[in-house]
């Protein structure tokens, strides 16, 4: 299968589960859980549930085993979602997603703000951990702070909205420079840090910045431990989207005395847990 299409494949996976877990959420009022739907349709979207999850194709007897209905019935069913292009069968007769699904996968992703997705999330995790949370992208000039979401806890550092964050000496650049493309980093790496918090001053040699990078990857978090601003810990983790790449970046911040650094800590857990739920909100598929 062309790649485009495994990763067109996996976004449709990706939404159909999002919208699965977002039907299994407890309805806003009472007026809303009095609604009646159509039951036919919500039948026919546990096959949907059923493929999603499985991640390949199935076959009938299999598909409705896990759809938890008769293969009679499912059958039936089966022949619907095929003439509208949401299933597909393969040489073998196993059931897939269909290339109606992959459209409204791919619609659905189109329409997803990685940062509005992210917002509720990070909002619930500053209440979790009592420290303030950065949101980051990547921007012109290298790792940019877009929003910065406060915690009771004062923070008497210069961190706000719009500050560059160097590559080598904070925890947010680090996570960016251990996933985004090599060729992507080097520009910024080669050009001045000066005006970037944390400046490069004191940056390690490459060997050095090479074994960071894939210490970060191999525990999935970067952190910063009264460095480069003595006092202050970080701990960042990335959010990834559909395909895999680098969306943003979650950094919690807080002053030593009272922010745990430890890379199993409460507040890595906490941190990485929430940017693996952001991911998958905006469509990744991959592993935690």
């Amino acid at each position: 299968m062309p790649t485009t299409r495994r990763t067109a494949r996996a976004a449709a996976a990706s939404t159909v589960r999002a919208a699965a877990r977002a039907a299994a959420r407890p309805p806003a009022t009472a007026t809303a859980d009095a609604r009646r739907g159509i039951q036919s349709i919500e039948i026919g979207g546990r096959l949907l549930q059923a493929l999603t999850a499985a991640r390949r194709p199935l076959k009938l007897s299999q598909l409705a085993a896990d759809a938890d209905m008769p293969p009679a019935k499912a059958h039936g069913y089966l022949v619907s979602l095929q003439k509208i292009g949401l299933i597909e069968q393969d040489a073998r007769g196993a059931y897939a997603l269909g290339p109606f699904a992959l459209t409204l996968g791919l619609a659905s992703l189109q329409a997803l703000d990685p940062l509005r997705e992210a917002e509720g999330v990070v909002r619930e995790l500053v209440d979790r951990i009592g420290h303030a949370v950065a949101m980051a992208v990547w921007g012109t000039h290298g790792p940019t702070v877009v929003r910065l979401i406060e915690a009771p806890i004062a923070l008497h550092i210069n961190l706000r909205v719009g500050t560059v964050m160097s590559l080598t000496q904070t925890a947010t650049g680090r996570v960016f420079a251990a996933w985004l493309p090599a060729r992507r980093v080097q520009g910024v790496l080669d050009a001045s840090q000066a005006q970037a918090l944390g400046g490069d001053a004191a940056a390690p040699s490459r060997r050095a910045y090479e074994r960071e990078l894939a210490q970060v990857r191999a525990i999935g978090i970067a952190r910063a431990v009264g460095a480069p601003l003595p006092g202050i810990n970080a701990i960042s983790a990335p959010v990834f989207d559909a395909q895999g790449g680098v969306a943003l970046v979650l950094t919690a911040v807080g002053p030593a005395g009272a922010f745990d650094p430890a890379p199993d800590g409460p507040i890595a857990r906490a941190v990485k847990s929430a940017a693996l739920e952001v991911s998958r909100r905006i469509g990744y598929a991959g592993g935690s």
